[in-house]
């Protein structure tokens, strides 16, 4: 079986590999206090152009997640999302779970927009009863998103003018932020994030790392004992430096978009191939992720040999699906896949 319905089916690439067993025996300080974590904070805080910026390294997206909105918001306060975005839909609670309210907007391709923000904001404080409600206090965006859709450097920059008017803090999740960055059509680096943000974080788990996430706090409000809450929502990894020296392979010299650019190129083939047997397409998707309309008689004789996600059903004979690169993925198997895509 070809896997193609996820970009975390593989472990690590063999540089991380190497490095952690060359320094398996080395004993460490934990909780990322020690200088494989220094190190590659400081390749992060050099790639954002944050020199003040705090780097901390967590284990997995749903983690940063839950920590960074356990920290930024009040008992009365929600963060403002798509409908679409993971916090809402596959994290299984787990923002409501530390007491706060996912206030979800209506998605377009993945996104949502400054108006949109504006109008939620507006909304409460227009009504008088407003004590009485939720406070919208955080924006949280995906790039890419779930859908694969990437928001341009205009859009971000629109939505960080209406958090500044408003107060609205702005945070950016991005576990599949490799493939964003390398996406053909983008134009947002890490630098505009880090000088709109004020808290994102950069995805391993999903872009080459055997596991971890990389946070960047940019807001000292922010900043000030994260770590005393990162310890107290189990965010902090004991053996720490597992992660700094993932981080430290990823970035010390440009492996993170290299990983980043070679998934997508492989999804841009099979994208390619699907537009030739004519298909259409759920979403508009520049990354590694491709979301096809596909008749089931079709998706039914790939899945003898291919695995990829099922998105949602068009009619009673034609299904969205997902097809996901990786970092790893090899060219062999999307020569397989375009050959046996051809024969359908």
């Amino acid at each position: 079986m070809i896997r193609f319905n996820c970009d975390y089916s593989e472990g690590a690439h063999p540089r991380i590999l190497e490095r952690l067993i060359e320094t398996n025996m080395i004993q460490n300080p934990g909780y990322g206090e020690d200088l494989y974590c220094e190190k590659a904070a400081g390749y992060i805080r050099k790639e954002c152009r944050l020199p003040e910026a705090d780097v901390h390294f967590l284990v997995g997206g749903t983690q940063v997640n839950l920590v960074v909105l356990a920290a930024a918001l009040r008992p009365h306060q929600g963060v403002v999302c798509a409908d679409s975005g993971h916090i809402n839909v596959h994290e299984s609670g787990a923002i409501e779970a530390t007491g706060h309210k996912v206030l979800a907007l209506a998605n377009t391709d993945g996104k949502i927009t400054a108006a949109q923000v504006r109008a939620c904001y507006d909304a409460h404080y227009n009504d008088e009863t407003h004590e009485h409600m939720v406070q919208p206090a955080l924006v949280y965006l995906s790039q890419p998103t779930e859908s694969g859709s990437l928001y341009t450097l205009a859009e971000m920059d629109a939505i960080h003018q209406v958090c500044l008017d408003t107060g609205l803090l702005l945070y950016v999740d991005g576990a599949r932020m490799g493939y964003g960055l390398m996406a053909e059509n983008n134009d947002l680096d890490l630098p505009a994030l880090g000088r709109m943000c004020d808290a994102f974080y950069i995805g391993g788990t999903k872009v080459g790392a055997l596991f971890g996430e990389a946070l960047v706090l940019n807001n000292p409000a922010l900043q000030k004992d994260f770590r005393y809450i990162l310890k107290q929502r189990v965010g902090r990894l004991a053996k720490g430096w597992l992660l700094g020296i993932q981080f430290t392979a990823l970035f010390e010299d440009g492996l993170y978009y290299k990983l980043g650019r070679h998934a997508d190129e492989m999804a841009y083939r099979i994208r390619d191939g699907l537009l030739k047997k004519g298909y259409s397409f759920f979403s508009n998707s520049s990354t590694n992720q491709q979301f096809p309309i596909m008749p089931n008689s079709d998706l039914e004789k790939l899945a003898e040999k291919y695995a990829y996600s099922v998105w949602a059903p068009i009619d009673e004979s034609h299904t969205a699906v997902r097809f996901c690169t990786s970092w790893a993925t090899k060219e062999e198997d999307v020569d397989a896949f375009l050959k046996d895509l051809e024969a359908l």
